[in-house]
């Protein structure tokens, strides 16, 4: 296989976009074509070569149907190409008018203005994002951080790719009895029919039976924590509420721990690609966000300890500090940040239990997407989480459908995302429906589903080989005492929802504060959180106001 390519289509100013994009012709194979016919021409030679097609670069200078009919087609032949529309300065502001709708229902990924000279960075900024987004979620890597030995893809070494793409390492699955498989058993040789092994550039290698096993590979065990002092603030959760927290809380002077149970960045680290975070017009994947982020907290002196959850808090009691247990040791500190997020509720369907990991899936599991390509694929749940693991697989996936127990997508969904998914034309809406079994093939993968219509109680069998389940929120707080009040179902009680019986002197507890005097918690744990990315980052950051003044008490 070649390198990637990057395929141009302009009638008019070929001579100038053959020029911005030759920075790229070392690592991308450029073509340059003059109408939608060569484009498409081009596009079928390349693929029937066995090149990939990393993105389409398409001038606005085509005649709209064209344009048009030139955008589904690099759709329907490429779904996983990025594409973008180039306009020249003389008829930007009205494309901008005409392109609105296609770039916010997902038709292209971005509308940009022509480079107008060399050294155009912020052209080549946005052209540099997608290039990246694409070879994050598609391309094989070239660069392998972590090699996976295995003699087959099984459930545990699926949850390991996804959790390597949640925290943003490349990493590469290999049979035994391949050469990369031979050269990495040969390091570690005791390890051989415990498989998955795990060989990372680090210098480590070794059997690796867990998730959390490899989680403290990467980032160190928690018994290797060394905080003697007592810290201003421990954050436990590195969601969007925790990093936000991280960053402000440290940049402000404040020592400052951050304990994450398994991925940097919580479920929002796994969403595709968050188009509604202000100051990413393009979007941003939930990876790269939490990575930007936790990279911001560390400047600013954060420290992170990953791989085991909070097993407990004890608070303290005339001054002493508040405690926090993990299974490696515990932190000591003058306040702490609950943001520990909240996980999928189970389907509870024992037959679809059974295959988790083997074409079911809690969450997005991006990794997972690309090996279901062609195949039909169900996406249970009504959030932005849904929504958004609908498009990502609908790049690789001939067919995906939205399976929802509410009438439709309206009272749950953001429209920008209810708008892309009603123009995709791989992704169908199942209203008033729900998933209530399914079964394997004859190697126990998940081959069919059983969906019922809750209004009816009629029940149809359709062939799926992926199930993806983001059924809403069940809170990660059990390791809180009881002193810290939650509501019916689970999650912890801030500011005004706190039981008048509870307040002090008649006063609420601050907005973000607990029953718990220098408890705080933010994010989706909390009562009555809008579960948001933006609103947990919003929270995090705010809560380091009310952490100040208890500081100063």
């Amino acid at each position: 296989m070649g390198a990637p390519a990057i395929v141009i289509a302009s009638a008019r100013h070929g001579d100038v976009l053959g020029e911005a994009f030759a920075r790229y012709e070392r690592e991308y194979d450029v073509r340059l074509v003059g109408d939608e016919l060569a484009a498409k021409a081009c596009a079928k030679d390349l693929l029937g070569s066995g090149h990939q097609v990393a993105l389409f670069v398409i001038d606005s200078d085509h005649e709209q149907d064209k344009l048009y009919g030139l955008i589904a087609g690099t759709r329907k032949a490429v779904p996983t190409a990025r594409r973008l529309i180039v306009s020249h300065i003389s008829r930007f502001r009205d494309d901008n008018q005409a392109f609105r709708h296609a770039v916010a229902a997902g038709k292209v990924d971005a509308l940009l203005l022509m480079p107008q000279g060399p050294r155009d960075e912020e052209f080549h900024g946005a052209v540099g994002e997608l290039l990246n987004e694409w070879n994050a979620t598609v391309a094989t890597p070239v660069v392998e951080n972590v090699r996976i030995i295995t003699p087959e893809v099984d459930a545990l070494t699926r949850e390991l790719l996804d959790y390597l793409g949640r925290v943003g390492l490349p990493a590469g699955v290999h049979h035994p009895d391949s050469e990369v498989g031979r050269e990495v058993m040969a390091d570690c040789p005791e390890d051989e029919g415990r498989w998955p092994v795990v060989s990372s550039l680090a210098g480590w290698c070794g059997h690796c039976p867990d998730v959390r096993s490899l989680a403290n590979q990467l980032y160190g065990r928690p018994d290797d924590i060394e905080v003697d002092e007592v810290v201003d603030l421990v954050v436990v959760g590195a969601g969007p509420a925790g990093l936000a927290a991280s960053v402000y809380a440290s940049s402000e002077g404040l020592s400052t721990v951050c304990l994450e149970a398994e991925a940097i960045g919580g479920q929002a680290g796994t969403s595709s690609m968050i188009r509604n975070y202000l100051g990413f017009p393009r979007g941003i994947s939930g990876m790269r966000l939490a990575q930007r982020a936790r990279g911001q907290a560390l400047r600013f002196g954060t420290r992170f300890f990953t791989g085991w959850p909070a097993t407990g808090l004890t608070p303290g009691v005339d001054g002493d500090p508040h405690v926090v247990h993990t299974d490696g040791g515990d932190v000591r500190a003058r306040s702490v940040l609950v943001s520990t997020g909240v996980d999928y509720r189970r389907l509870g369907v024992d037959s679809l239990e059974e295959l988790v990991g083997r074409g079911v899936y809690y969450g997005a599991a991006m990794a997972a997407a690309r090996e279901l390509a062609g195949d039909h694929v169900v996406i249970v749940g009504g959030g932005n989480s849904a929504g958004q693991a609908a498009i990502h697989a609908a790049r690789f996936a001939s067919a995906v459908t939205i399976v929802v127990r509410r009438p439709d997508l309206a009272a749950t969904m953001s429209s920008y995302l209810i708008d892309e998914i009603r123009w995709n034309p791989r992704i169908t809406v199942r209203g008033s429906a729900r998933v209530v079994d399914g079964g394997p093939d004859d190697v126990s993968h998940l081959a069919w589903l059983e969906v019922e219509d809750v209004d009816t109680g009629e029940r149809e069998r359709v062939e799926a080989r992926g199930l993806f389940l983001l059924l809403g929120a069940a809170p990660e707080c059990g390791w809180l005492p009881a002193d810290v009040l939650r509501d019916e179902r689970g999650f912890v009680l801030t500011g005004r929802d706190v039981p008048r019986e509870h307040w002090l002197d008649g006063v609420p507890p601050e907005d973000l504060a607990t029953t718990v005097p220098g408890v705080f918690a933010g994010g989706d744990i909390r009562s009555g959180s809008m579960k948001r990315v933006a609103s947990a980052t919003g929270e995090g950051a705010s809560v380091v106001s009310s952490v100040h003044a208890w500081l100063g008490q």
